[in-house]
C-alpha cells in the first residue's frame, strides 16, 4: 500500500536531494509524488524539453526503493505560453484571469490544448520504460477554485459547437428550449449566448446545458490526458487528485472518474481562516463521496499535518489529530496515503501551508507523527484492505443538483446540505453509506435515499423501481421527478413524472416558505405505527412541501396539520415487490429526520452501533476501527480511547 509524501525537489537546492530522500525513507514512506507544477522546468521555451532534473530525482529515489507518482504539469502553464498565446480563462464578470495563479488557462483554448498535449506526450514518451513510476497523476484538482467555469470567447465557441453536435438542427433546439418565450428564438448556433449575467434570468435549459458543457470540458480534458499517456504506456495507472467540495462545483466528478484508473483525494479538514476543523461527519461524507466516484478504494494524495492557508492561516491540528484524520480516511476506504507536503516552502504562494517539517529543516513533532501513522498503516494493511460493505446509498445526481442551482425554488434549500443531513443520520449510528451518482449500480443496497431528484430520467426511475422490487427500500424526497431532461415542466403530466404507480402518490400542490419549521405534521388518526415503531406526533418541517394524494395500497404515515389543506399527505410508504418505496413531501426538522431514518432502518431490519458523540466506529471486514474525534478520553465498547486516538478491535 502507498505511503507517500508530496515532494517538490525543484523548490530546493539539488544538493539537498540525497538528505531529503534518506529522511523520507526513515519516515517510513515508500512513494514520492512529484512534478505536478513544474511545466517551465520541463519546457523552458516552446518545444525545448528538458527532463534531466527529474531523471536525477527518479534515479536517486530508485536507489532507495522509492516509487513515483508523476503529475502532468498542466495546471500551471509557463509564462512564455501565457505571453505568446491567448490562453487565459475569463471570470463571470468578463475579467481575464491573470497569469500567476494556477488553473488560469481556458480548457477550451486551442493553443493551450495543443501545448498541453505536447508536454504530456513528451513526458510520457520520455518515461515510457520507467518502472519506478507506479502512477500518473492527471493535472491537479481539476475544476477547483473557480476553474470549473470559463466565460472566454474560446468557451463560447466551444459551447456553440458542442450544442451543434447535440441537436439535429437549430429548429430542434428552439423547440426543446422553448425559445419562443421572450423572443429568444435563434436562427443559428452562433447566436446562442453564454448565460452570463443579464436582467432577470436566462432560459433554464440554456443554463443546464451550459453546466453540462462545463462538466464535459473537464471530463474531456482528463480523458485526453489519459489517452496521451496510454498511447506510450498502455498499462499506465492514471489517477487524478480530486479537491474537496466537489458537489458544489459545476462538474460531475463521477463522469471524470470514468476515464482514470484510480481516484485520489486531497483531504483538508482545516484550511485558512478556519478556527475549528470541519466536523467529523462532514469529513466522512466527503470521503464516502470520493469512494463512491468509482465505488472503489482511493488514495489520499494530500493529507495534512500542519496549519494551512495561502494568505490567511488557521487552526493548527493538535498532537495526534492529523494522524486521526489519516486513519479515518484509511478506515473509510483509502488504501494509500501521501502527506502534503514534505517540507514547507520558503517562497511562493504556499509558504503558510505547513508541511511535515518546517523550512528550518528540523525533524519535529509532525515528522514523528507521520512516522507513527505510516508504521500503524503498515502494521494494519490487512485490516485496511478488507472490503467495505455499505447498506445505504445516497444518490447525488448532477443534473438535479445543477437544476436547483439554476432555480433554487426555496430560500433555505441547499440540496448538498440535505444529502449531508441524511448522511449524518447514518454516520451518527455508525452505518457506512455510499454517496454515488445516479448512473451507478444500485444492487446490493438495502436503503437508497434519493434527495430532490428534480430531473426525471426514465432509466434511473426504472432502476430504482427494480431495486425496490428486488428488496431495497427507496426513499424519494420532495420536488423529485418534476422536470424533463431539458429542465422543463411537462404538459399534461402529473407529478411525480411517470412515477405515480411505483411511488403510489400524486403531487397536488406545492409551496416554499422561508421558515424551517413552518409546517406541522401529524400521524393520521388510527394509523401511527409501522412495523411496530411508534411515530411521534406532532412533528415539524419546513422550507418546501409537496401536498400529496395517495393511490390505493399506499400508507400515509404523516399528514399536514393544516386547516386549509387537511386532506394532503406528507410522508408515505408503499410496498413494492420484496421492498418498498417511501415519499417524503417536505424538508424534515431534526426530530422528524431522525424518526424517518429509524423507521427505514427498522423496516430493513438493520441496526447501527451506539457510540458517544464524537466517536466514530467503522466496520472493516471482521474488524472495527474506533476513532475518537474529541479532545477528551472516551469510553467505547469497554475500552478507553485517548483524545484524538484510534484503535482497531476484532468484532
Amino acid at each position: 500500500m502507498l505511503r507517500g509524501v508530496d515532494y517538490y525537489p525543484e523548490h530546493w537546492p539539488e544538493e539537498l536531494l540525497d538528505e531529503d530522500l534518506d529522511r523520507i525513507c526513515r519516515m517510513g514512506a515508500n512513494t514520492i509524488r512529484i512534478g505536478e507544477f513544474a511545466w517551465h522546468l520541463m519546457e523552458p521555451t516552446e518545444g525545448e524539453y528538458h527532463f534531466d532534473f527529474f531523471d536525477r530525482v527518479i534515479e536517486a529515489a530508485k536507489k532507495r526503493g522509492l516509487t513515483i507518482i508523476f503529475g502532468t504539469p498542466t495546471a500551471t502553464p509557463p509564462a512564455w505560453l501565457a505571453h505568446n498565446y491567448n490562453i487565459a480563462s475569463v471570470s463571470i464578470n468578463g475579467q481575464q484571469r491573470s497569469f500567476g495563479g494556477r488553473h488560469t488557462a481556458s480548457l477550451s483554448s486551442p493553443d493551450y490544448l495543443k501545448a498541453a498535449k505536447k508536454i504530456v506526450r513528451n513526458l510520457a514518451q520520455h518515461y515510457a520504460r520507467e518502472s519506478a513510476i507506479i502512477a500518473w497523476q492527471i493535472d491537479n484538482e481539476l475544476g477547483h477554485e473557480g476553474a470549473d467555469v470559463c466565460w472566454s470567447h474560446h468557451s463560447k465557441k466551444a459551447f456553440q459547437h458542442w450544442l451543434e453536435q447535440r441537436y439535429n438542427s437549430i429548429e430542434e433546439l428552439n423547440q426543446r428550449w422553448g425559445t419562443i418565450f421572450w423572443s429568444q428564438t435563434y436562427n443559428n448556433f452562433q447566436e446562442i449566448p453564454l448565460p452570463a449575467p443579464t436582467i432577470t434570468t436566462h432560459n433554464p435549459t440554456l443554463r443546464l446545458e451550459w453546466a453540462r458543457f462545463c462538466s464535459w470540458r473537464i471530463e474531456e480534458f482528463c480523458r485526453l490526458q489519459t489517452q496521451w499517456i496510454k498511447d506510450y504506456i498502455p498499462n499506465a495507472i492514471c489517477m487524478h487528485d480530486f479537491p474537496g467540495g466537489g458537489l458544489y462545483k459545476t462538474v460531475d466528478y463521477s463522469r471524470t472518474a470514468k476515464h482514470i484508473d484510480k481516484v485520489g483525494y486531497n483531504n483538508y479538514p482545516v484550511w485558512g481562516g478556519q478556527m475549528t476543523p470541519i466536523p467529523p461527519h462532514k469529513i466522512a461524507f466527503d470521503l464516502d463521496y470520493i469512494r463512491g466516484l468509482k465505488k472503489s478504494s482511493f488514495w489520499i494524495t494530500e493529507a495534512i499535518m500542519g496549519a494551512q492557508g495561502h494568505d490567511i492561516t488557521g487552526y493548527l491540528p493538535r498532537p495526534g489529530q492529523a494522524a486521526m484524520w489519516s486513519v479515518q480516511a484509511l478506515a473509510r476506504g483509502a488504501d494509500g496515503l501521501s502527506y502534503f507536503r514534505y517540507r514547507g516552502a520558503t517562497k511562493g504562494a504556499e509558504q503558510f501551508c505547513y508541511g511535515i517539517i518546517n523550512p528550518d529543516n528540523i525533524e519535529g513533532r509532525r515528522f514523528l507523527e507521520v512516522r507513527d501513522v505510516f508504521s500503524f498503516f503498515k502494521k494494519n494493511e490487512k485490516v485496511f484492505s478488507e472490503k467495505i460493505s455499505a447498506p445505504v446509498a445516497i444518490i447525488a445526481d448532477f443534473d438535479s443538483r445543477m437544476a436547483f442551482q439554476i432555480q433554487q425554488q426555496a430560500k433555505h434549500l441547499d440540496v448538498v446540505q440535505e444529502m449531508m443531513k441524511w448522511h449524518r443520520e447514518c454516520h451518527s449510528r455508525n452505518i457506512m453509506t455510499d454517496v454515488i451518482a445516479s448512473d451507478a449500480d444500485f444492487s446490493g443496497y438495502q436503503l437508497i435515499i434519493v434527495p430532490h431528484h428534480i430531473i426525471y430520467s426514465p432509466t434511473v426511475c426504472h432502476r430504482l423501481q427494480r431495486a425496490a422490487q428486488a428488496g431495497a427500500h427507496v426513499l424519494v424526497t420532495c420536488r423529485s421527478l418534476v422536470k424533463d431532461q431539458d429542465n422543463n415542466l411537462v404538459f399534461a403530466q402529473s407529478l411525480p413524472l411517470h412515477s405515480q404507480d411505483w411511488l403510489g402518490i400524486r403531487v397536488e400542490e406545492t409551496e416554499s416558505v422561508a421558515e424551517t419549521n413552518a409546517f406541522c405534521l401529524r400521524t393520521p388518526v388510527g394509523n401511527n405505527s409501522l412495523t411496530n415503531l411508534l411515530l411521534p406526533s406532532p412533528v415539524s418541517a419546513g422550507v418546501l412541501r409537496d401536498m400529496l394524494s395517495v393511490e390505493p395500497g399506499t400508507q400515509v404515515l404523516y399528514e399536514y396539520d393544516d386547516p386549509f389543506f387537511p386532506e394532503y399527505a406528507a410522508f408515505t410508504h408503499r410496498p413494492l415487490g420484496k421492498g418498498a418505496t417511501w415519499y417524503l413531501g417536505t424538508i424534515p426538522g431534526p426530530q422528524l429526520r431522525s424518526v424517518i431514518i429509524d423507521t427505514l432502518l427498522n423496516s430493513i431490519g438493520f441496526t447501527g452501533i451506539d457510540s458517544p458523540d464524537g466517536v466514530e466506529i467503522i466496520k472493516r471486514g471482521t474488524h472495527q476501527v474506533i476513532i475518537n474525534h474529541c479532545p477528551v478520553t472516551q469510553e467505547v465498547l469497554g475500552i478507553s480511547i485517548p483524545p484524538y486516538g484510534f484503535q482497531i478491535m476484532e468484532e
